[in-house]
């Protein structure tokens, strides 16, 4: 049913301030950069996810992920999405082939330079302060972000 929430994880693997990013080759978010991660499989935890994830898109295993947060996403199109979100760091290794784009090693400050949902920046300074965070974002018809807040500290962190 259109409007229902699609269920995913949203893998973030990194190594200091580098983050092993993937140029989506197809929708959504085609283009541009996203951290690995997909739709959760029926009977499957999301920590469960974000393992097989990880491994699927990149071939690396990792043998922990930190759980961090979650992202609702909200629009009046077919995007709609919750995504629990989570962080494992990585011993640096050139970034691996991948079936779904490109993988590659990001630094945080070049990150605001190339094409990323807008809801990812925000993302990432809450990862990197090792705040947990429920964030709700709004989005219109052509996926711009409207309005962003956390609910755990119950603030606005953007507002378009």
């Amino acid at each position: 049913m259109e409007g229902l929430k699609k269920v995913a994880v949203i893998c973030v693997l990194k190594n200091g301030n580098n983050f092993l990013l993937l140029k989506r080759a197809k929708e959504p978010n085609q283009g541009m950069y996203v951290p690995v991660g997909g739709k959760i499989d029926p009977y499957e935890t999301p920590h469960a996810a974000a393992l097989r994830e990880t491994f699927e898109e990149t071939g690396i295993r990792v043998d922990s992920m930190k759980f961090c947060g979650v992202l609702s996403e909200t629009s009046p199109t077919k995007y709609n999405w919750m995504s629990y979100i989570y962080q494992a760091e990585i011993e640096w290794q050139p970034a691996p082939p991948c079936n779904e784009g490109e993988l590659e090693w990001i630094e945080l400050e070049n990150i605001l330079n190339l094409p990323t949902p807008p809801t990812d920046w925000i993302i990432y300074q809450y990862l990197l302060e090792n705040k947990p965070f429920v964030f709700c974002a709004v989005l219109d018809e052509q996926l711009n972000l409207i309005t962003m807040r956390d609910e755990l500290e119950d603030v606005v962190v953007f507002q378009n």
